[in-house]
C-alpha cells in the first residue's frame, strides 16, 4: 500500500482536469436533451481516446522525456502542429472552465457582482496560488473533493433510479442527423472524458513526479496510475449522464445559456433526488472540483509554452525560463477574460466551440502519439503489443471518421 500510494498522482491530476466542464456540463446536457441514446457516443469517446492518452505517461516512463520533446524528434510538422493546436485552444478552454467555475461561485456567494468580476477573482486566485507554489495543498484536497463528489453523484443516481418512472418512453428524441445535433454530439465527444492534448499534460506531470520522488517510472507504475485516473473520469461521466436522463429528460426543462442559471439547475439535479439539504454541500464540492480544473488548465498551458521555449533556447533551468511561465500565465488569463467578456451571453455555444475544437485536433495528436512508439528508441518492455496496435489503429480510424462527419455537417449541411 505504501508503494501504491507513492506511485499514484499524475493519474489523479488527469482525473481532476477531466472532471470539469466535460462532466458537469456536456455529459449532463447530453442525457437531459437526448436521453439514453447518447450513452453510446459517450462510451465510444472514452474507448477511442484511451490508447492515445495512455501513451503520454508511458512514453515518459520509457524515455524520461515528455511528449513535446518526442514531437520535436518526430519532425517539424508534428512539433509545430501541436504548438498551433495549443495556441488555438488555450484561451477558449480556460475561458470555458472559468465561466462554469464563476457560475458556481456566484451561486455560493449571491453578491451583486457581475459574472465577469467573478471570473477575474477566480483567475486572480489561480495566479496567486501558482506564483507562490501552493498548488500541492489543493492537489491533495482535490483528491478528497473528487471522491466526495463521486460518492454523492453515485447516491444521487441510485435515488433517481429508485424513484424513476419512465413517463417519457414515447417521447420523441431530437433528430441526430441535423447539423445542430451533430455539432453537439461531436462537442460532447470532444471532451469525453478529456481531450487528447491532456496526454501532453500527463507526460509533463509524470516527469515532474519522477523528479520529486527520485524514482524511475516503470511500465506497471504508470499503467496503474493512468488506469485509475482514466477509469474514474469515465465512470463519473456516465453517472452525470445518467443523472441528466433520470431527472431532466422529458421534463420540459432545458439548460440555460447563462452560466449562473446553469449552475443552479445543476445543483437542483442533486436536490431533487437527495433533498434540498444537500444543496450547500453539492455546491461547495462542485465549485472546488471546477476550481481545481481551472487551476490545472491555468497551470498546464503556460507549462507547455515554457517547455517549448526551453526546447528552443535550452533554458529550462534558467531564470528566464521561469519568467516565460509566469508571463504566459498572465497573458493567457487576460485573453481568456476578453473571451468571457464578449461571450458570456452564449455560454453553451462557447463550451460547444471549445469542445469541438478539441475533438477536431484529436486525430492529429492521436497519430503523433502513436508514431512515437513506432520509433526504434523505445525499450522493449514499453513497446506496444500487436493487439494493442490494431486496437489503436481502429480507434484512430474512428476519430478521423467522426471528424469528417462533423466537418461535413458544418459546411455542407
Amino acid at each position: 500500500m505504501s508503494r501504491f500510494s507513492k506511485n499514484i498522482g499524475p493519474g489523479f491530476l488527469l482525473a481532476g482536469a477531466a472532471i470539469g466542464v466535460s462532466h458537469l456540463v456536456q455529459s449532463t446536457r447530453a442525457g437531459a436533451e437526448y436521453g439514453w441514446i447518447l450513452i453510446i457516443a459517450l462510451i465510444v469517446a472514452c474507448v477511442t481516446k484511451y490508447p492515445f492518452l495512455m501513451i503520454g505517461p508511458r512514453y515518459t516512463a520509457a524515455t524520461g522525456q515528455h511528449l513535446i520533446e518526442g514531437y520535436k524528434k518526430l519532425g517539424r510538422f508534428q512539433y509545430y502542429t501541436y504548438i498551433f493546436i495549443s495556441i488555438g485552444s488555450m484561451f477558449i478552454v480556460l475561458a470555458a472552465v472559468t465561466l462554469v467555475t464563476a457560475g458556481l461561485l456566484s451561486f455560493l456567494l449571491p453578491f451583486d457582482i457581475s459574472i465577469l468580476m467573478w471570473c477575474i477573482i477566480i483567475l486572480t486566485l489561480c495566479l496567486i496560488i501558482l506564483v507562490f507554489g501552493k498548488y500541492n495543498t489543493l492537489d491533495k484536497s482535490m483528491k478528497i473533493i473528487i471522491s466526495t463528489l463521486t460518492v454523492l453523484t453515485f447516491f444521487a443516481v441510485v435515488m433517481a433510479l429508485i424513484g424513476y418512472e419512465n413517463k417519457h418512453a414515447q417521447m420523441d428524441i431530437p433528430s441526430l442527423t441535423t447539423s445542430t445535433s451533430i455539432a453537439f454530439i461531436v462537442a460532447f465527444m470532444g471532451w469525453m472524458p478529456i481531450p487528447i492534448d491532456a496526454s501532453i499534460w500527463h507526460s509533463l506531470w509524470s516527469k515532474e513526479k519522477s523528479k520529486q520522488t527520485g524514482k524511475v517510472l516503470t511500465r506497471n507504475d504508470v499503467s496503474i496510475d493512468f488506469n485509475m485516473g482514466y477509469i474514474t473520469a469515465s465512470v463519473i461521466a456516465v453517472l452525470f449522464f445518467m443523472l441528466g436522463v433520470l431527472v431532466m429528460f422529458g421534463s420540459g426543462l432545458q439548460f440555460s445559456n447563462s452560466s449562473v442559471v446553469f449552475s443552479e439547475q445543476l445543483i437542483d439535479l442533486y436536490a431533487q433526488t437527495l433533498g434540498n439539504w444537500t444543496k450547500p454541500f453539492i455546491a461547495i464540492a462542485a465549485f472546488i472540483t471546477m476550481f481545481s480544473t481551472t487551476l490545472t488548465v491555468a497551470d498546464a498551458y503556460p507549462r507547455v509554452i515554457s517547455e517549448v521555449i526551453a526546447l528552443e533556447k535550452s533554458e529550462a533551468k534558467s531564470k528566464r525560463g521561469y519568467n516565460v511561465y509566469f508571463i504566459s500565465l498572465f497573458v493567457i488569463c487576460i485573453f481568456s477574460l476578453l473571451i468571457i467578456h464578449f461571450g458570456t451571453s452564449q455560454f453553451k455555444l462557447l463550451v460547444d466551440f471549445a469542445a469541438g475544437l478539441s475533438f477536431l485536433s484529436s486525430p492529429f495528436l492521436a497519430w503523433f502519439n502513436y508514431q512515437l512508439f513506432l520509433k526504434g528508441d523505445i525499450p522493449e518492455e514499453f513497446q506496444l503489443k500487436k493487439s494493442f496496435k490494431i486496437f489503436s489503429i481502429l480507434c484512430l480510424v474512428g476519430l478521423v471518421a467522426f471528424s469528417i462527419v462533423y466537418i461535413w455537417s458544418m459546411f455542407l449541411n
